[in-house]
């Protein structure tokens, strides 16, 4: 099953709706979807090594794009639905002090979850919700997933056939460790936020 799933990525990554399924999933993934775009920019670039910068280019955008989505949804829903509840429960003056928090160190933490496994869409609400400035957002926003997408698209297009040889070879070990990676970053998250 996972060798039709692999074959069916590599496929689906050959065709002409493949960027713009691309730039779906990195903007769904800054704003509240849990799947990274590295599932589809990974065979796009092992399918079309000349476009890998294109690629990353691509994901770049639309991730930041998504971002100021999860921005928006974090200031605007989160004081509708959220502040009430922490109301009710007593708890909106430590939000308060994690607002102070996490404005005095938010930048660092955009770059940081931008580059790594964490999931990027709770940096993009919880910048929202705590009135992060918006230009230093942008800004941390670019660099940081522009460094991840454009390493990812360049270690590629530098090492792609044997790159693909390894994860062809090696698809189950591929797939455990990209599982692994993507659950340890909604642990860490438990464990951080």
């Amino acid at each position: 099953m996972l060798r039709k799933l692999y074959d069916w990525t590599m496929h689906l990554a050959a065709t002409r709706h493949a960027p713009k399924a691309l730039a779906g999933i990195s903007f769904a993934e800054s704003s509240f979807f849990p799947i990274p775009p590295d599932v589809l920019l990974i065979p796009m670039v092992l399918s079309d090594r000349a476009k890998a910068w294109w690629y990353a280019t691509l994901c770049t955008l639309a991730s930041v794009l998504g971002a100021l989505g999860g921005y928006v949804i974090g200031a605007f829903l989160l004081d509708a639905v959220a502040m009430p509840l922490l109301s009710l429960y007593g708890y909106a003056d430590r939000f308060a002090e994690f607002a102070d928090i996490y404005n005095e160190w938010g930048a660092w933490i955009v770059l940081i979850a931008g580059v790594t496994p964490f999931p990027f869409k709770v940096v993009t609400v919880a910048s929202g919700a705590t009135g992060l400035d918006l230009a230093a957002f942008i800004v941390f926003s670019i660099i940081a997933r522009g460094a991840r997408f454009y390493a990812v698209a360049g270690l590629l297009y530098f090492f792609g056939a044997p790159v693909r040889a390894f994860i062809e070879e090696r698809l189950g070990l591929v797939f455990t460790v990209g599982v692994v990676a993507l659950i340890g970053g909604f642990v860490l998250l438990k464990f951080v936020v």
